[in-house]
């Protein structure tokens, strides 16, 4: 059972997506609450996957990412908004969200993006990829190639890198490389530190920007 945690400054918004999520078998809603409940209700509940929206007026919903992130079991983070501004996206992926949802998003997409997120998948609106493919290209072209730091892989993590990068899952990519999901969370947390970035989107990202899908596709 994938234990979920809504946090949103719209009651009608928290109600409409536990309602949505608890349909599901395998997924259940533990708790619904306004940002200034959320650490209390992540702490008492320990969910699997929270739905953060990322402006609210009792408190910053990026200010509670990075305290999530502290967590010693931290959660897998979406965050939840109206809201496709590139630096909303930006801050977001930055401080170590692994999704970004619009509150439009279709309701029978939701609960196969949670499952998603919770298998250890980066899970974007479709219409706002553009803007973080080009907003992270932007913000790091002044940086090295990344050359050394890719060097610096062992050949495993390089092939998770790409596995990774090509939007496969922990499940997938243990299957694909014959290793346990829990070998594969290692390898992407090492190769996460090696890269010097914060989440699977950043790492997608470096790989694509520095040729290994490339390399990858004319094997």
């Amino acid at each position: 059972m994938i234990r979920v945690v809504v946090v949103d400054d719209e009651a009608l918004i928290r109600s409409g997506f536990s309602l949505i999520l608890n349909a599901a078998d395998d997924i259940e809603v533990v708790a619904a609450v306004p940002g200034g409940q959320a650490l209390e209700a992540v702490a008492a509940h320990a969910p699997d996957v929270v739905l953060l929206d990322i402006r609210m007026p009792d408190v910053d919903g990026l200010t509670l990412l990075r305290d999530l992130r502290t967590l010693d079991r931290p959660p897998v983070v979406a965050m939840l908004t109206t809201f496709d501004s590139d630096e909303y996206i930006a801050r977001a992926l930055r401080s170590g969200a692994s999704g970004y949802l619009l509150k439009d998003t279709d309701p029978d997409h939701l609960a196969p993006l949670v499952r998603s997120l919770a298998d250890g998948a980066v899970v974007l609106a479709p219409k706002i990829v553009p803007a973080v493919v080009e907003g992270y290209l932007r913000h790091h072209r002044g940086l090295e190639t990344g050359t050394a730091r890719t060097a610096a892989l062992t050949g495993r993590e390089h092939d998770v890198l790409v596995l990774l990068a090509q939007g496969l899952t922990n499940t997938e990519i243990g299957r694909r490389m014959h290793l346990s999901v829990g070998a594969v969370k290692e390898h992407v947390s090492s190769l996460l530190s090696k890269l010097a970035v914060n989440n699977r989107v950043q790492a997608a990202l470096w790989a694509q920007r520095t040729g290994l899908l490339d390399e990858a596709a004319a094997r």
